[in-house]
């Protein structure tokens, strides 16, 4: 009995063991870490991809007040009521998400109309941007989304989020 405090006194460190369960652990925490940043990712990329159709929304509502009823476009709207840059050009990427949009000039039978849709960039897999596809026109008072597990661009008929 008195050598075993001396045995235990000289030995020092870890035995291989150990070290890989250590290692096994912090491999787990990494590969669930990573998973929920991904997820938490696309979250956040969702709700700004909302939130931009509905400042969008505004903006056009602001803009056809002041120009009897007609709709604009993108670069239209940065110049005259303050959308974000980020918007410029035919389809604009902001946030991981593709916005499109079209405009009808509005005629005699028929009033303008406007639709924008926001699309993920890369909807599957690790890296997607997003997994919801959103859409609203001049006609709708809320944003609608393809149903979940639908990967395809959202349309007027789908359910609001």
């Amino acid at each position: 009995m008195k050598n075993t405090p001396n045995r235990f006194k000289n030995q020092r460190g870890f035995n291989l063991i150990e070290l890989m369960i250590v290692i096994a652990i912090i491999g787990l925490l990494i590969g669930v870490g990573s998973y929920a940043w991904g997820a938490m990712i696309r979250s956040g990329n969702e709700s700004a991809a909302a939130q931009s159709i509905n400042q969008i929304r505004t903006f056009q509502s602001q803009y056809a007040g002041k120009n009897r009823g007609k709709f604009a476009t993108f670069d239209t709207l940065i110049t005259s009521v303050g959308l974000d840059e980020k918007f410029r050009g035919e389809r604009p990427v902001v946030n991981g998400y593709v916005f499109t949009m079209t405009v009808e000039e509005p005629s005699g039978t028929k009033p303008g109309f406007y639709s924008v849709t926001a699309d993920p960039q890369i909807s599957t897999g690790a890296s997607a941007t997003g997994t919801r596809h959103l859409y609203t026109d001049s006609n709708l008072g809320t944003i609608k989304a393809a149903p979940d597990g639908e990967d395809r661009p959202a349309k007027a008929d789908d359910p609001s989020i």
